[in-house]
């Protein structure tokens, strides 16, 4: 049963029955009972439909002004957002964020047919977030006790989706197609991007970009699991840097087809830091263009550079990551200040790469086999 009231000038569909949302989160059984809706489908109802008693707000073919953001911050606890139909944005250069979602026990959900298009080709100059127009990025969560499902994402102008300091939250069910960039000028279109947080799952997604498709820059306990990563530059640790630390992080089960680099650790030249307890398993790559696996410490964005800083990478593990890279590409490469690797384990089968470089600071007992065919 549907029934119409007034709210602050808009009508608002209220559905009278009760709905019991539940979601789980790191083994933690939420459950939010959301009695009616708010449909936001104009930008200026925003405020109205965050001060609602109304803890489902379903957003359906909105449109963002150019220069504004959606602003789903300040949620109450419990909050259910919806996204239906398509989302849209006005074009303005500015470096800005389109969306910002913020809250405790949120659920985000994609229904059926969702599409947050960004049309990034607007914005697109082969230089992403190193010059050219400014670009805003598309998605930052900042979320505790919450579950993020069923987005499907489209053409973000640069960094699509980023994760900062979170607590206890899955990303799951994310499509990212940024496959138009490929020949329209993306650059920076990085994908799942996690910092400073704890207890962080990213599952079942899907990435076409044109650079990480997931990255981590700082905080513990964090897994990518059973997602597919297309055309971009593969699964990374780091850039790390700035004293920062990532401990505790599990990749498994992915497949990473036609990207630059398949998995990498990387941290910048002269910077400190520590990368801890990080395990790569049952990882297939598929004609990777550069380096199927490369780990460094003397990473710049231009390239790496000269002899690699003391940087501490302990107990990683590679175990059954396995594919293919081009004929000008290089299966390994390792190149780490010698003492700074500690308790690896390696079991790799990468081939096809004729590149030979060499590698350095590889742990005692630990065979690699650098730069063969």
């Amino acid at each position: 049963m549907k029934s119409q009231r007034p709210h602050s000038g808009k009508d608002v569909i209220s559905t009278a029955r009760m709905m019991f949302v539940t979601s789980s989160i790191g083994g933690v059984v939420l459950i939010a009972a959301v009695a009616s809706s708010f449909n936001l489908n104009s930008f200026d109802q925003l405020d109205a439909a965050k001060k609602s008693a109304d803890k489902r707000i379903v957003i359906k073919n909105l449109v963002v002004p150019a220069g504004k953001k959606l602003d789903l911050t300040n949620l109450q606890d419990g909050t259910v957002i919806e996204f239906t139909g398509r989302v849209t944005f006005g074009y303005l250069e500015w470096d800005g964020t389109l969306i910002q979602i913020k809250g405790k026990n949120i659920r985000v959900e994609g229904k059926p047919g969702n599409l947050l298009d960004g049309e990034g080709h607007r914005w697109w100059d082969k230089l992403g977030g190193n010059g050219g127009k400014k670009k805003p990025r598309f998605i930052d969560v900042n979320l505790e006790d919450s579950l993020v499902t069923g987005l499907n994402i489209k053409n973000p102008p640069r960094h699509c989706f980023k994760a900062e300091r979170c607590k206890n939250v899955r990303i799951e069910h994310v499509n990212i197609d940024v496959k138009d960039g490929d020949t329209k000028g993306a650059h920076n279109t990085d994908g799942f991007g996690v910092g400073a947080s704890q207890n962080v799952t990213v599952a079942n997604c899907k990435v076409h970009n044109q650079d990480d498709c997931f990255c981590i820059g700082s905080g513990i306990d964090t897994v990518f699991e059973n997602n597919v990563c297309t055309g971009g530059h593969g699964i990374s640790i780091g850039s790390m840097g700035n004293g920062k630390k990532v401990e505790r992080v599990r990749v498994r089960n992915c497949k990473i087809i036609k990207n630059t680099n398949g998995i990498r650790i990387k941290s910048r030249s002269g910077e400190t830091g520590l990368v801890k307890d990080v395990s790569f398993e049952n990882v297939e790559l598929v004609d990777i263009t550069r380096f199927g696996i490369i780990i460094q410490a003397n990473y710049f964005n231009s390239g790496p550079k000269g002899d690699p800083t003391p940087f501490p990478m302990e107990n990683i593990v590679i175990k059954n990551v396995r594919g293919t890279v081009s004929k000008k590409g290089t299966n390994i490469q390792v190149w780490v200040a010698p003492g700074s690797a500690k308790n690896w384990q390696w079991n790799s089968s990468v081939t096809g790469g004729q590149k030979e470089l060499p590698c350095k600071g590889v742990p005692q007992g630990v065979n690699i086999r650098c730069g063969k065919k």
